[in-house]
């Protein structure tokens, strides 16, 4: 598979192990990123379109034709329950490809929540029906249906590469990829960041330093760092 086909539908795709991800969900992006090795992120102009969005879920992507809708609607066949539809698009575009009929129609297939590189609309109503979704965008221009993309092809979205089953997380701080084959692994060294924060946590709590807890005073005092009353 190749993120440049057009005009193909891969109906068999390989998901994240559902333990993996399950895992996952109990952790922030921040977390996951860092976890990860400070990768996988995409870009931070996606954001939720109404307050409490976040999301957790192997992804079914889309790849988009400016302007043009279509293949959200394809894509629907495609979702399994606790998929996230990731929507790239062949070029930069803003417009409304996505709304609360189609939020309707993803969420009867089990749908966790949309990523799209592009915009959406009817965003009070996406919030009555608490449906999770990212964007660039919120836009009221409407798209047509005239184009073939893909469905399930690999794409780059907000400078990203997703495959179809990689798990995506989003949450107010951003979106992060997680590699299919790497999510359990993640979701493990997810749990041990959180482990080492919560220890710091208390530590801070007490009154104690960065600078101490660190050992941040040699390297200041190194490179010429001095205090003067």
């Amino acid at each position: 598979m190749e993120h440049t086909e057009l005009g193909v539908v891969h109906t068999a795709i390989t998901r994240a192990d559902p333990k993996a991800v399950a895992a996952l969900s109990a952790f922030g992006v921040a977390t996951v990123h860092e976890a990860m090795g400070r990768v996988g992120l995409m870009r931070p102009y996606l954001r939720p379109v109404h307050s409490g969005a976040r999301l957790c879920g192997t992804a079914v992507t889309v790849l988009l034709q400016p302007g043009d809708n279509w293949m959200l609607h394809v894509a629907a066949e495609q979702i399994r329950e606790g998929d996230v539809v990731v929507a790239a698009c062949t070029t930069e575009s803003e417009d409304g490809f996505f709304g609360e009929l189609l939020a309707t129609s993803f969420r009867a297939r089990g749908c966790a929540g949309l990523v799209i590189d592009g915009g959406v609309r009817d965003v009070a109503e996406l919030e009555e029906m608490d449906f999770p979704v990212f964007s660039r965008a919120v836009n009221a221009k409407g798209t047509v249906k005239a184009t073939l993309g893909s469905v399930n092809v690999p794409v780059v979205c907000a400078n990203a590469l997703v495959r179809p089953g990689d798990v995506v997380l989003a949450d107010r701080d951003g979106v992060v990829v997680v590699p299919r084959e790497r999510a359990a692994e993640v979701a493990e060294a997810s749990a041990g960041r959180e482990a080492n924060e919560e220890s710091k946590r208390v530590r801070f709590r007490a009154g104690e330093l960065g600078l101490d807890m660190y050992n941040m005073r040699g390297s200041l005092a190194e490179l010429g760092l001095r205090y003067e009353d």
